[in-house]
């Protein structure tokens, strides 16, 4: 007898909706997780400590903005449901990264000349830390959220 995939269980991503909260969580805990660990096992103390704040942190922060601006009161804008999923996600990925490497720049060049701010080797991690979690939090949260929306019907 061949094995067939059972049939009669709902699929999971499309049985869970698209939570906001759980969605922010799991974007902070997964970079948080990951990066500490490597921080520790690797015995750099300011990966571990990146890991909790400037990467995680982004990593939350802009998958709550993404995700509240994706799901705007569970009413989705008509071309986010239309365009292409590939699509979607590099348009929201190339403007969150450039938002997130702007301030990343921000940090660590304006501030410490023009504020009392002192230059130091954080504020250089940020040049690194922000854009590329704010990439994968922005791929992430488009990506699920897309898995949970039903395309809207063309009239």
């Amino acid at each position: 007898m061949p094995a067939t995939k059972d049939r009669t269980r709902p699929n999971r991503a499309a049985a869970r909706p698209f939570t906001l909260w759980r969605e922010v969580l799991t974007a902070y805990a997964a970079p948080a997780l990951t990066a500490g660990a490597a921080g520790v096992v690797t015995g750099q103390a300011d990966l571990t400590l990146a890991a909790a704040t400037s990467i995680a942190g982004t990593s939350a922060v802009v998958a709550f903005l993404v995700g509240t601006w994706l799901h705007r009161g569970g009413r989705p804008r008509r071309w986010t449901t239309t365009l292409p999923r590939v699509v979607l996600t590099a348009l929201l990925v190339v403007a969150a990264t450039g938002a997130a490497a702007g301030l990343g720049w921000l940090a660590a060049q304006w501030l410490p000349a023009h504020t009392p701010v002192p230059a130091a080797p954080w504020l250089q991690r940020l040049r690194i830390d922000l854009p590329v979690s704010a990439a994968l939090a922005t791929t992430i949260i488009t990506l699920r959220w897309r898995s949970t929306t039903t395309k809207a019907p063309r009239t």
